[in-house]
């Protein structure tokens, strides 16, 4: 016999379509039948599969060992099989948590999301957080199984939102998808930028490679695309007598256009598809500094020769949700190293 006590992640739903998660390699008609049967009730009485669960409501399996490992999911079994240690910890940097979601300032070369079945990724990491904390059991990733409600690129860093809750997850994903949620990212650019700008493209994956292709006019499968960014400082590249070059901040009296100009950008991703800042800005004239793939090798070159940067210089550093709260990254130790120095 199973017993399980209904959470406030499962509460809300038909029971029939928990059942379905719990047991997910069993067919509809043996779950149905088990209900008829009474091998499958819901607070000790005879159930149909339609009524709505909810909190604390108990539901029990009068199945044996055997019967119930053949039909659970696969994350059921993994949470009555292994222990909480058994999953990937790795200290978070915790920007804002609450019942419902919660807020990591994701490292650069942390995978989002899983690209493979063995990787391990912020969702994972989040996951054995929760765990360790108490704020979800293993039993319950059963049935609901927190996870981040955004994407950054690998090489990214900044805010992920992750939801705790079924109800954190479905509020998330509905700002984000109606775009109620401002996503504002930090880069430093190679080129001078006078004035805020807005620009408009579409943007086509190319799976093979990994790289996206940019065109001012609309692709055949291509994805419409908006970018806006606004300049917060400019930056001029001086000779030096070592040849190695330093950034002197300057104004609009001091350009020179023989010289090297970068600008550093606060990007507004209205929106949000992938590569899209990095390829963007590229596609006008303005790649991001240290950016292998879509950047200029000779100032990746300088940045890394300069100040050892061997990664993009690109965060996402700022995010205001539709009810006003907003929640900051501080700068990388990538952008304190180029601008501490200036």
């Amino acid at each position: 016999m199973q017993s399980f006590q209904i959470g406030k992640n499962e509460a809300g739903q038909r029971f029939d379509k928990y059942l379905k998660k719990l047991l997910s390699e069993a067919s509809g008609s043996f779950i149905y039948k088990m209900l008829r049967k009474k091998n499958i009730t819901l607070n000790g009485k005879k159930a149909n599969g339609s009524e709505k669960l909810n909190v604390q409501d108990e539901v029990t399996l009068f199945f044996s060992e055997e019967t119930f490992a053949k039909f659970a999911s696969p994350m059921k079994r993994i949470s009555l099989e292994t222990s909480v240690s058994n999953y990937p910890y790795k200290p978070l940097d915790i920007v804002y948590e609450d019942a419902d979601i919660l807020i990591i300032n994701k490292p650069a070369g942390m995978l989002s999301q899983k690209a493979k079945p063995d990787d391990i990724s912020a969702n994972e990491y989040i996951i054995g957080y929760l765990l360790r904390s108490h704020s979800i059991t293993a039993k319950e990733l059963a049935t609901f199984r927190p996870s981040i409600c955004n994407r950054l690129d690998y090489n990214t860093s900044g805010l992920l939102i992750a939801g705790k809750s079924l109800k954190g997850l479905q509020e998330m994903a509905e700002q984000l998808n109606s775009r109620d949620i401002e996503k504002h990212y930090r880069c430093l650019v190679k080129g001078w930028i006078q004035k805020p700008q807005m620009i408009d493209g579409w943007l086509l994956k190319e799976e093979k490679d990994n790289r996206v292709q940019i065109s001012t006019t609309k692709l055949p499968g291509g994805k419409y695309i908006r970018t806006s960014y606004t300049p917060l400082a400019c930056y001029q590249k001086k000779s030096s007598s070592r040849g190695d070059g330093r950034l002197k901040k300057i104004g609009k009296k001091d350009m020179d256009g023989d010289m090297d100009n970068f600008t550093l950008l606060d990007v507004h991703l209205i929106t949000g598809r992938s590569h899209q800042i990095r390829a963007h800005l590229a596609s006008v004239g303005h790649p991001i500094v240290g950016d292998g793939k879509y950047g200029d090798k000779k100032t990746n070159d300088f940045f890394a020769r300069r100040f050892h940067i061997c990664g993009q210089m690109l965060q996402a550093y700022l995010l205001r949700l539709n009810d006003g709260r907003e929640f900051e990254a501080p700068a990388t130790a990538e952008f304190e190293r180029v601008l501490g120095r200036i």
